[in-house]
């Protein structure tokens, strides 16, 4: 990190002794391109549509003097402002809703989950670790999409929803599928038992179990939402403990909800000259047409 000069230090102080005086609302135009004189000048009313005609002084020194002056001055960004603010409200041990307000601002400010993480927990050591925790509940709902937005924290979440490994990504029958699955082996021995977990709006190709005698496959759903569905039918929404008996040679499908993880054990019935026949993909007509 490029150390501050004096003129940034002396800004950065200020900035932070009136952020823990004065309630600060920033509004819906914070956003830290890298910048400063791109940034455009914050205004504010609240004082004087609060407190205008009971505190005038108040009213004055909190938009004309905390906006107007202190958060336009450009000696530091918008994005540092914002996390001045935040560590100087989690400091006095103010969780509340203005607490969460200011982390919104933060993020507008371009401040990423990443970021937040490091700064509350870097504050932690100076402001406490119970205030910490307040404060990370609050980020967490702020950088919630974020988290959803990210695959890899969005299957460890959905990880902890299940008692069975979600696996690594299948890559062996990819083409055979649309979207991310994973595939987690659970018994290799005597019955041959597979987790398949399917991303949102994943699910595999129509396909045949051919069977001689004997065959087909069972699903037993272990997590999330999903659908399976034989050809000439309706399908059929599955929900944790939910089985589906598949006969051999029906042609069929199943994945996830177009809004939800889903997992099934997959469980190979021993037959007679078995083989699995991969077929054509679901259209997204056909998948658009579920609840």
């Amino acid at each position: 990190m490029k150390h501050l000069n004096r003129n940034k230090l002396t800004a950065a102080l200020t900035f932070g002794v009136l952020s823990a005086v004065g309630a600060c609302y920033a509004g819906d135009n914070l956003k830290d391109n890298g910048n400063m004189k791109e940034e455009k000048k914050i205004t504010q009313t609240a004082g004087k549509d609060n407190l205008g005609s009971f505190a005038p002084d108040f009213a004055h020194y909190n938009d004309d003097v905390l906006f107007g002056e202190n958060w336009n001055n450009k000696d530091i960004s918008l994005k540092t402002r914002t996390i001045i603010t935040v560590t100087s409200l989690m400091s006095l041990g103010i969780t509340d809703s203005s607490m969460k307000y200011h982390l919104e601002n933060a993020k507008k400010a371009g401040v990423t989950r990443e970021e937040i993480a490091a700064v509350i927990t870097h504050n932690a050591f100076y402001a406490g670790w119970p205030r910490a925790w307040a404060v990370f509940n609050l980020a967490k709902e702020v950088w919630r999409d974020n988290a959803a937005a990210d695959p890899a924290s969005a299957k460890e979440n959905y990880a902890r929803t299940i008692m069975f490994p979600v696996g690594e990504p299948n890559t062996a029958y990819a083409k055979y599928f649309i979207g991310q699955s994973y595939l987690a082996p659970v018994s290799a021995s005597q019955v041959k038992i597979f987790n398949v977990t399917f991303e949102p709006k994943c699910r595999n190709n129509w396909h045949i179990h051919h069977a001689k005698k004997g065959g087909g496959q069972i699903l037993i759903a272990v997590g999330g939402r999903g659908y399976y569905q034989e050809q000439g039918k309706d399908p059929v929404e599955m929900k944790p403990g939910d089985v589906i008996n598949i006969p051999a040679n029906v042609k069929h499908w199943h994945g996830a909800a177009p809004d939800s993880w889903f997992s099934h054990l997959a469980v190979e019935v021993e037959g007679e000259e078995t083989s699995n026949e991969w077929l054509e993909p679901v259209t997204d007509e056909e998948y658009a047409r579920l609840k």
